[in-house]
């Protein structure tokens, strides 16, 4: 199947390892170019060796900074002249009670998870309204986590943001979706566990399928979603966790 993604132009967040870079891969591999936006400049030094320096640019930035998401648009345009989307994941909040979390941690949280993807999307969508933008929700859209308040506060609202973005988008051709990932076997992930996922720790998270997802598996999902071959599609939230997620 020919995705439809050859020359078209990305911006990545979170894309220094992880879902962002495992999106990334997806989206080259089947022709697209890529701008990576993460904190660790290093990093995102490798990966776009990696990923081919004809298809990949970075740009070492905090997605907290207002000025980031702007950077990062003008990066693609500067090189590529174009701009066809964004994958936008932004960092976890912290976890936390709902009445011992502080008002300046809701602030931080609100500020971190929930700002910091909405600029990117007016960044992007202020250059071209039929972009197809997707976002890095979390399984706690639709349920909540335990002892993550900030989360289960912040995701959902997100949810609904991209349901109305995709409204708004609708007319001019442009999409929105997103994707909740479940337990994803990232380096973070790995190193959380303290060892390589197992059976038991599937079972563990009551993961029917009996394993960890892998970062590949996301990308490949994120990047059909992206793709010309999706274009039906958009204003959903869509699990990536093995039915891990016990709600419809």
């Amino acid at each position: 199947m020919d995705l439809g993604l050859s020359g078209k132009v990305f911006v990545i967040t979170a894309a220094s390892g992880g879902l962002g870079l495992a999106t990334a891969q997806s989206l080259v591999a089947e022709g697209a170019r890529v701008v990576l936006v993460a904190r660790r400049a290093e990093a995102l030094s490798t990966a776009v060796r990696a990923l081919g320096g004809d298809s990949a640019s970075a740009v070492p930035a905090d997605l907290a900074h207002p000025d980031t998401a702007r950077r990062a648009v003008d990066a693609a345009l500067e090189r590529w002249q174009r701009l066809d989307g964004a994958f936008v994941s932004v960092g976890g909040p912290p976890k936390g009670a709902v009445l011992t979390t502080t008002d300046e941690q809701w602030a931080l949280a609100f500020d971190s998870v929930f700002l910091a993807a909405l600029r990117v999307a007016r960044a992007v969508c202020g250059v071209n309204c039929a972009a197809t933008v997707g976002f890095v929700l979390s399984v706690s859209a639709k349920s909540p986590l335990p002892d993550m308040a900030p989360s289960n506060g912040l995701r959902p609202g997100l949810a609904m943001l991209v349901k109305q973005l995709a409204d708004e988008l609708a007319p001019s051709g442009g999409r929105a979706f997103a994707l909740a990932p479940g337990n994803i076997a990232t380096q973070r992930m790995i190193d959380l566990l303290g060892h390589q996922p197992t059976g038991q720790d599937a079972a563990n998270a009551g993961i029917p399928m009996g394993r960890l997802g892998t970062p590949a598996e996301f990308g490949q999902v994120a990047a059909f979603l992206l793709s010309d071959a999706a274009r039906y599609l958009t204003g959903f939230l869509l699990p990536v966790d093995g039915g891990m997620l016990r709600t419809l």
